[in-house]
């Protein structure tokens, strides 16, 4: 009896510390790319947190979010990984598209651990996946806040990635706002279905929209 208690409470805390440690880097089936209007994320909350990705000058709209390994259902994160973590300058580096260094170090260690890559192999890949989706340009030509349904949003997006189809694609809000567009994307950056947890799509009718600062 004492030996099965004692099993049981060896086994208990071995699966504890292989679920702090994480999942297993590069086991995942497709990347989400997420992009987020810097806009609206700054009214909701950037603004309060005083964050410079909100100062006019940095003219931000579509920022990268993150580029996150994705299984067909669920999704790993802050996996084990050999891997270096990325140097200062590196995450200096994604400021331009992703706002902020902090950002781009909370997607490594949250994400880009789980990718099976190096820290400049992931953030070069982000880049290109970021890249490689064209932003429909009528949302920087926006010069006032304006109440849209998502499926506006969707169909900007598809209209202009003609390689985009409806189930590759999927429109989030939060709060009353539009918050991100995400993506679809196999191990290689080509557009491919999302599994059912990533549709999430913003049914909210009239949701806010801020325009470039």
């Amino acid at each position: 009896m004492r030996q099965g208690i004692l099993g049981l409470v060896l086994w208990f805390f071995s699966a504890m510390a292989a679920l702090a440690d994480g999942e297993q880097a590069g086991e995942f089936d497709y990347y989400v790319l997420s992009l987020s209007w810097s806009p609206n994320w700054c009214a909701r909350e950037g603004d309060a947190r005083g964050s410079e990705q909100c100062d006019a000058r940095h003219d931000h709209g579509w920022i990268l979010h993150g580029l996150w390994p994705q299984y067909h259902q669920g999704w790993p994160s802050y996996c084990r990984t050999v891997e270096a973590p990325p140097s200062r300058r590196m995450t200096r580096e994604m400021e331009d598209i992703q706002g902020s260094s902090g950002l781009a170090w909370h997607q490594w260690k949250k994400h880009g651990t789980c990718s099976g890559l190096s820290a400049p192999d992931y953030f070069a890949l982000s880049r290109k996946a970021y890249e490689g989706v064209t932003r429909p340009d009528v949302f920087r030509k926006l010069d006032a806040s304006v109440k849209m349904p998502a499926s506006v949003v969707e169909e900007a997006f598809l209209k202009a990635n003609p390689n985009l189809e409806p189930d590759m694609i999927s429109i989030t809000c939060k709060q009353g706002y539009i918050e991100e567009v995400r993506l679809c994307l196999s191990r290689d950056l080509k557009p491919v279905p999302c599994g059912r947890d990533v549709i999430r799509d913003c049914t909210a009718k009239d949701a806010v929209f801020d325009p470039i600062r």
